[in-house]
């Protein structure tokens, strides 16, 4: 019993020993997590929720007020351009055109007996016409006898007065010819204003049909065959027989955050993924660009908004698929990834290793360092602004001892972040963690963290 008491007594010693040892060895020091700068292929990316929207579509209202008395077509049908998809009741408008075309065979009856009567008109015309040239010869001759006085006077006063009687029977067909043919343009005239008024008709009768834009699908139909509908009148919307979409050129149309839009360009690529259709990934690009922001709560632009409440804000971002799927459909809620850069084999810190410092509170003793500072530091900068950096760890008397760096950074993305100087691979530097590099101060003695693995900076990154 004795000896297992001296047993423990000794191991109680020895490890109070070790502990001593171990916590002497270790005073002075920060446990951090150290990782080492390398190059890596870095993309940044944009994300943002929105919506599958066709490029193109189309509500198709009614031009008329009435019963729906057909739908040849249902939501989820693929229609052709010019198909009739509804009707509406037209009993008056129907029977206003067939009226309107019996005027108009009346009327072209009419002016077929117009152009006859001006045919007679024009042969009465000829006709006297030829008689008075044969009535001037025998009256001419006539006077040349009497001047010869051959011939009575009785006999050249009956010439005389058969020449003037063809002289007004010329006139009179002349007169009846005009009186014709403006009958006639009359009826012509009465024919062009029938005609307009069976345009208007047809108009009418068409207004209570509707057809098919352009080829597409249905996607909503929001009333029903036998319903009451009205056409729009002034800043009253009419009724909606159904919503056409162009499905040949699909869109997604997203949100994306005011503080990444300056960041988004027409032309970058994009990965759309739609929650209905988990695995799959459907590549566009970006074609339109928002630029006007939207209040997030409401989806109201700014510009028509009257509230001064200050909220989030977002742009609206169009992304065209490059191949569209039939399985796609209007309204299915999607997110898309922009792809805003992308470079490859580029200096890269994780983001988290990036630190902001008063150049003030930096340790000035450091000569070299301070020497890098200086010179990585832009001329621009005042003393008493912040700088963003890294702490580089290097060997000090076999110690590792840290030292604030100032950098230069470019792109980001999920968790790292370009460095474009100020550091260089092969670096070590103190990758975290948050709170202790929050409070990690410049030429601190430091020493690897063993209870967590220190981040290593990966190959490509994304950002959301």
């Amino acid at each position: 019993m004795k000896k297992i008491l001296i047993i423990v007594g000794v191991v109680v010693i020895l490890a109070a020993v070790v502990g001593l040892t171990i916590v002497r060895a270790q005073s002075g020091y920060t446990k951090v997590l150290i990782g080492t700068v390398s190059r890596e292929n870095l993309v940044s990316t944009v994300s943002a929720t929105g919506q599958i929207k066709p490029r193109t579509y189309v509500n198709v209202g009614a031009n008329a007020m009435g019963r729906v008395t057909h739908f040849f077509v249902n939501e989820g049908d693929h229609v052709k351009k010019g198909e009739i998809v509804a009707t509406i009741e037209n009993v008056q408008q129907e029977a206003n055109v067939t009226a309107q075309q019996a005027t108009i065979a009346a009327a072209r009856t009419d002016i077929n007996s117009y152009v006859a009567a001006e045919k007679t008109a024009q042969a009465n015309v000829d006709h006297a016409r030829a008689d008075l040239e044969q009535k001037k010869l025998d009256y001419d001759r006539a006077q040349a006898l009497f001047q010869a006085q051959v011939m009575s006077k009785q006999d050249f006063d009956a010439k005389k007065a058969a020449y003037d009687l063809d002289v007004a029977s010329l006139a009179q067909a002349v007169a009846g010819l005009a009186q014709a043919r403006a009958q006639t343009a009359s009826a012509r005239g009465h024919l062009q204003t029938q005609v307009a008024d069976l345009k208007v008709n047809e108009d009418l009768l068409n207004r209570t049909i509707a057809i098919a834009p352009f080829d597409g699908i249905v996607t909503n139909e929001p009333v029903r065959q036998g319903e009451m509908v009205v056409q729009g009148i002034q800043n009253t919307e009419g009724s909606t027989l159904m919503t056409l979409a162009d499905m040949s050129v699909i869109t997604a149309e997203v949100k994306v955050d005011e503080t990444d839009i300056v960041n988004v360009k027409n032309g970058q690529e994009a990965d759309v993924t739609v929650d209905a259709l988990p695995g799959k990934t459907f590549k566009g690009h970006v074609t339109e660009v928002g630029d006007q922001a939207l209040l997030r709560s409401t989806g109201v632009a700014t510009s028509q908004s009257t509230s001064g409440v200050e909220e989030a804000k977002d742009f609206k971002v169009v992304v065209t698929l490059d191949t569209p799927s039939d399985e796609l459909r209007p309204g299915l809620s999607c997110t898309a990834k922009i792809t805003t850069a992308s470079k490859n084999d580029i200096v890269a810190i994780p983001i988290q290793a990036l630190t902001m410092r008063d150049p003030r509170q930096l340790n000035a003793g450091d000569k070299p360092r301070t020497q890098t500072v200086s010179a990585a530091t832009s001329s621009s900068q005042q003393p008493s602004q912040q700088v963003q950096g890294v702490f580089v760890v290097s060997k000090d008397k076999g110690k590792d001892r840290v030292h604030f760096v100032p950098v230069t950074t470019g792109i980001t993305g999920a968790t790292d972040i370009e460095v474009v100087s100020g550091i260089k691979p092969g670096d070590r530097i103190v990758t975290g963690t948050y709170h202790v590099l929050r409070d990690l101060k410049q030429g601190a003695l430091v020493k690897q963290d063993t209870t967590l693995a220190a981040p290593l900076t990966t190959s490509s990154s994304s950002s959301s």
